[in-house]
């Protein structure tokens, strides 16, 4: 049994069809990427498995279970922990209270401690900045704490949505170096994102997703090798991947996308 099932979606915004019987699965332990150009469908996904949209038919299941008709907050407490576009962080909270938000489903107050310690020694420079207000951190920082709140929920399933949105090329590296690495640790990881190329670097599987439907699924060879993704998916990355290096990991990793 696949960790998460979405089957036959359909989506609408008035008279807007925005998912038009989108279907995959997620097993644990992967990395699965939606690829697809802007308006293709990638984000309204990741808002219907979060129940932020709502669906006028289909399934969503994690674990066997549906999450239809459930709230965001429900969602999360099954295991469920978004990393949605823009960050989100509360500028005016300080780095720790932002992470204990994270973990406002868990009353094991011994555990939130020690995971807020983990993660600060996963992100040393959460850690050195733990009692800065989020607004002051650099973007690449922010990315840092938007990734570590969602962990301190203790998730079976990650949903990250355009991670690099707003990064410098060198950084946009960086954090897809810090996904493979959360892969490493055992993370599931469901990741929308416009870079094609690094994001084929990474994941195990994608969905080519266009006009709110899949329309190619397989490994980066396959996905590689499909005649018409040089055109529709690749164009608009051309520049930011000549730019970038291929993924880093491990503490290099994580010490430079803190500048």
């Amino acid at each position: 049994m696949a960790l998460l099932l979405v089957e036959d979606l359909h989506v609408r915004y008035g008279a807007i069809v925005a998912l038009r019987g989108m279907s995959l699965t997620v097993e644990e332990g992967e990395i699965v990427g939606l690829i697809g150009v802007n308006g293709a469908g990638k984000s309204t996904t990741m808002n219907a498995i979060m129940q932020i949209v709502r669906s006028e038919r289909g399934r969503i299941e994690l674990n066997g279970q549906s999450l239809i008709g459930l709230a965001p907050e429900a969602i999360i407490r099954r295991g469920v922990a978004p990393v949605m576009e823009g960050r989100r962080i509360f500028p005016g909270l300080t780095v720790e209270e932002n992470l204990r938000l994270g973990a406002a489903i868990r009353s094991d107050r011994d555990a939130i401690r020690a995971d807020i310690e983990r993660w600060c020694q996963f992100f040393p420079i959460l850690g050195e900045r733990l009692q800065q207000p989020a607004g002051t951190l650099s973007g690449g920082q922010q990315q840092m704490l938007a990734v570590a709140r969602a962990l301190m929920s203790r998730p079976k399933l990650l949903l990250m949505d355009e991670p690099s949105l707003g990064l410098s090329p060198k950084l946009v590296a960086e954090v897809f170096g810090l996904i493979a690495e959360l892969r490493d640790l055992g993370m599931t990881i469901l990741l929308v994102e416009q870079n094609v190329r690094m994001t084929l670097d990474i994941v195990d599987r994608a969905y080519l997703v266009n006009t709110g439907r899949v329309e190619f699924v397989g490994t980066p060879a396959e996905i590689r090798q499909h005649a018409d993704l040089e055109q529709t998916y690749l164009g608009g990355s051309r520049q930011a991947s000549a730019a970038a290096s291929r993924p880093g990991s491990g503490d290099e990793a994580r010490t430079a996308i803190g500048g």
